[in-house]
């Protein structure tokens, strides 16, 4: 072994702590980085899996009824491999001991036979049997909220006819990975289930025997999609087609891939996030680390080393340190990474399984971007030394030339001694002292950024269920009803206020820009539901033209006031509107497309009518107005304002508090490492100078007040600092992490700041009680030997 690599280990033992401290800045943005893209990696091979095992369909259409024997032409289609008819309904459930509102969706499946598309993965008991009408599988979502097992029953009305079900088993399906209610935004799984029954049992509750209201279909590869769902809709369109749509549009696959292309920014904003500010800080902290071996250099250099061989000695150095954190990092990232699928798993994605998966690419990144991060602050600080010649570099750093400085020109004097000198430090080494406030401001705005989403939920919650969306209840009603049912809602006991809407699936282009969804036709009046301004105050839409919610206009749409929206009608005589935009509202959840609804009746060429309502209920009455609702046929599915919230909560709070959890952690290791790092190297740069004041008289508590007063002042003003770095990071997060599931705000809390704040104090805390005790063992005699 070398003398260079003894003095190599020597130094590592010497400085374990420092070197800890180091680590864990890198352990923080490497876990970080792990934790993200491990799980974006996971759940997308998850998801290609679950899909070729179980054979989603590549194309969908949804219609009115058509006979069977139209599905012979959908297969004469050019580029259509296989075709699959069923049937589809909705359902009101009844569920024993639970009193809300629970709805459903009831698919077929072909008697005595799995399923050519769309197969179900059956964690729990069989399929039904063929001929037996009351057998049917259930999601394993709904059986799991409600702690169903095969042999339990419950009652169902399939429409308007209550039926008693038997279920037989609990399934998974690629169709519905993400399962959401009509009009809801997010899962809830106790109010919303899927089912499957067999054909001739589900066609004979429905009246559909010898028909279909369902399509899917598998496309050969390399078949241009537009072109055979124009065919599918030409063959269709009589049949009351509501427009065939890509798997891109189906609506479970579309949220899931919003959620994935939401995570994967996630994992490279946050990451980038967390490494760049490490790597600023490791730069800073090498930087002064190799500075304070200046002499060790010199005398190297006077014993023959080259520059290289001395270069390389450092770079070694850093190398064990990187590699350590490194290795810290990508165990804890893993392990994170791991936890954080399996709640996604169980809250959000229902997949039969996970393929947990960390690519070496992943390790690979992060090693570079931290061998990067360390050996460019390592020779940054070894450039300025390495070029000294060694008689030069053997002798201290010249002191540094004093001049007045402002602070005592504006009254300085009048201090203390202790304090001047700690205010003279810092004013003179003017550079030195914005590193290490910005280096500690980075620790506060990570912090910040760390514990930001829980309060930009709380105001999305808000927003968006107290302000805009105000009903107790909202239902949908089984096809379009006249608007006097509205009166006899309003006539229910318990029901207090109701305001009717209309909503009408279409596509809406603008140029070569072209979103799916819906049209909903509002009360312009209304005190339920109303669309907001960029103010956040209601609005009133405007008769004869449509409002469109702000992503959904800027970045989708690429509309702005007076833009004349085509709208393409996939419902009833498939009406192609031409419609100016009169407004922008702002709207964090979903995407929306807002007119009145006595505007939209009258394009379509309608009478008033309605497709659901929203109510609000006299508190306590709740119960009353379900039994009411649930005993009229033509109400089909009904959303609880309050369980609405709850879901939200549900399915967003517990990832989000997973993460947010994680990354304050991480924050709170980067944080810690900075400020203790920042003192241990202002003592050994000042420990000299502090021992001659120890012989000079100065008490222990007076050269500790010099050293950790000048910390404790530096931490103060990093606070600030940390805060306009902390919203600087989090409007980068707001604008990186924009998708068509939600937006967040800007928006920090009190308790956002008072974290950043703590993680300062609390650092500069356990970081100055070190150095205190270091104080007390400090060696007056070795720290005095000069060199000479």
């Amino acid at each position: 072994m070398s003398a260079l690599d003894r003095k190599l280990l020597r130094e590592l033992w010497q400085m374990k702590s420092q070197v800890l401290a180091i680590a864990a800045v890198i352990m923080g943005g490497v876990a970080t980085l792990v934790m993200s893209l491990s799980t974006y990696d996971s759940l997308a091979r998850t998801r290609d899996r679950f899909y070729a095992d179980y054979r989603l369909a590549d194309v969908f259409v949804s219609l009115k009824r058509a006979p069977e024997a139209v599905a012979d032409r959908l297969r004469e289609i050019p580029g259509i491999y296989l075709v699959e008819t069923r049937v589809v309904t909705g359902v009101k459930l009844e569920v024993e001991g639970f009193a809300e509102p629970v709805t459903g969706l009831v698919l077929s499946l072909p008697d005595g036979a799995r399923p050519l598309l769309n197969d179900l993965h059956l964690r729990r008991g069989r399929l039904p049997d063929a001929g037996r009408s009351e057998e049917v599988v259930i999601s394993d979502t709904f059986a799991d909220a409600h702690h169903f097992e095969p042999g339990d029953r419950l009652s169902a009305v399939i429409r308007g006819r209550h039926q008693t079900l038997t279920i037989v088993g609990i399934a998974v399906s690629p169709e519905y990975v993400y399962q959401i209610a009509p009009g809801a935004m997010f899962p809830d799984f106790k109010r919303y289930g899927v089912m499957w029954m067999s054909r001739s049992a589900l066609a004979a509750a429905t009246d559909m025997e010898g028909a279909f209201n369902q399509v899917s279909a598998l496309v050969l590869p390399g078949t241009p999609l537009e072109a055979v769902l124009d065919d599918l809709d030409a063959v269709l369109g009589r049949w009351g087609g509501k427009g065939a749509y890509g798997r891109k549009d189906q609506f479970s696959n579309h949220f899931l891939s919003q959620e994935l292309k939401q995570l994967k920014t996630t994992a490279t904003v946050f990451p980038a996030i967390f490494l760049g500010v490490a790597a600023f800080l490791l730069n800073v902290v090498l930087s002064r680390l190799i500075a304070l071996q200046r002499t060790q250099i010199g005398i190297l250099k006077a014993f023959g080393h080259s520059h290289h061989a001395i270069a390389w000695h450092y770079v070694k150095f850093v190398l064990v340190v990187v590699t350590l954190g490194v290795a810290m990092g990508v165990g804890l990232g893993a392990w994170f990474g791991e936890s954080l699928s399996r709640v996604y798993q169980e809250t959000t994605f229902r997949f039969p399984y996970l393929d947990y998966v960390l690519q070496p690419q992943v390790v690979a990144i992060a090693f570079l971007v931290g061998l990067l991060a360390a050996v460019g602050g390592t020779l940054l600080g070894l450039a300025r030394v390495v070029r000294l010649p060694p008689a030069q570099a053997l002798l201290p750093e010249a002191p540094p030339i004093y001049r007045t400085t402002l602070m005592e020109r504006l009254g300085l004097s009048r201090l203390g001694t202790a304090s001047r000198m700690i205010l003279r430090h810092i004013a003179r080494r003017p550079v030195k002292s914005a590193l290490t406030v910005l280096g500690i401001a980075c620790a506060c705005g990570l912090m910040m950024v760390g514990n930001y989403q829980k309060a930009a939920i709380d105001f999305i919650v808000e927003i968006q269920f107290h302000r805009a969306a105000r009903e107790d209840l909202s239902l949908t009603f089984i096809d379009p009803t006249a608007s006097r049912a509205l009166f006899e809602l309003a006539a229910l006991p318990g029901v207090t206020h109701v305001e009717g809407f209309r909503d009408v699936p279409a596509i809406l282009r603008f140029r070569n820009h072209r979103h799916r969804g819906a049209v909903f036709g509002i009360q312009p009046d209304g005190v339920l539901h109303r669309a907001l301004d960029v103010k956040l105050n209601p609005v009133s839409v405007p008769e004869g033209g449509i409002v469109l919610t702000d992503h959904l206009a800027r970045n989708i749409l690429h509309v702005q006031p007076g833009d004349v929206l085509t709208v393409e009608v996939l419902e009833g005589r498939r009406r192609t509107l031409e419609v100016p935009v009169l407004g922008i509202t702002r709207q964090f959840l979903g995407l929306s497309a807002y007119m009145q609804q006595a505007s939209l009746n009258a394009l379509l060429g309608e009478g008033p009518v309605v497709t659901g309502a929203y109510l609000a209920l006299e508190p306590g009455r709740e119960a009353e107005v379900y039994a009411a609702l649930n005993a009229r046929p033509r109400v089909l599915g009904m959303v609880v304002h309050a369980a609405a919230i709850r879901s939200f909560y549900a399915t967003i709070g517990e990832f989000v508090l997973f993460y947010t959890l994680v990354a304050t952690l991480l924050a709170g290791a980067i944080g810690f490492g900075v400020v203790y790092n920042s003192a241990r190297i202002a003592l050994s740069e000042r420990e000299r100078e502090l021992a001659s004041l120890r012989v000079l008289g100065f008490t222990q508590g007076e050269i500790g007040y010099i050293l950790l007063g000048e910390l404790a002042l530096l931490a103060l003003l990093a606070i600030p600092v940390g805060m306009a770095v902390g919203v600087g990071l989090v409007g980068i997060l707001v604008l990186a992490l924009q998708s068509d599931l939600y937006r967040l705000p800007l928006i920090l809390r009190p308790d956002n700041y008072a974290m950043g704040a703590l993680v300062v104090v609390v650092s500069a805390m356990v970081s100055g009680l070190i150095v205190w005790r270091r104080l007390g063992r400090l060696d007056l005699l070795a720290a005095l030997k000069t060199r000479e």
